[in-house]
């Protein structure tokens, strides 16, 4: 069974799948219509990454009428922010090591 990083990451390595999730973000709700006009893709499309966005948590959904309302779920993306976060420790750390030795071997 993949960890939350693996479909987070395996979800927005796709392009268009990025795009659209960044466009919830920024702009708020959108139909999939909207979404569709902007995205360069075939509606079809829209839906499918919608529903993969929408099975990893990054998305909502809501149905008014016959249309479908989606909007971000950005605090789904909190298991890679305290993924970067660490990683950005361990390599701080490891450049301050790499600087003291440097300035160990020119004394």
């Amino acid at each position: 069974m993949p960890n939350t990083f693996d479909v987070l990451f395996k979800t927005l390595a796709d392009p268009t799948r990025r795009a659209i999730f960044e466009r919830l973000c920024r702009d708020g709700e959108q139909t999939v219509a909207a979404l569709t006009a902007q995205a360069g893709v075939s509606q079809p499309a829209v839906s499918k990454h919608l529903g993969v966005l929408k099975q990893a948590g990054l998305v909502l959904d809501r149905q008014s009428g016959r249309q479908t309302h989606y909007r971000s779920q950005p605090a789904a993306l909190a298991p890679l922010l305290d993924w970067t976060s660490q990683m950005a420790g361990f390599w701080e750390s490891r450049f301050d090591d790499l600087e003291q030795l440097l300035k160990r071997m020119d004394n």
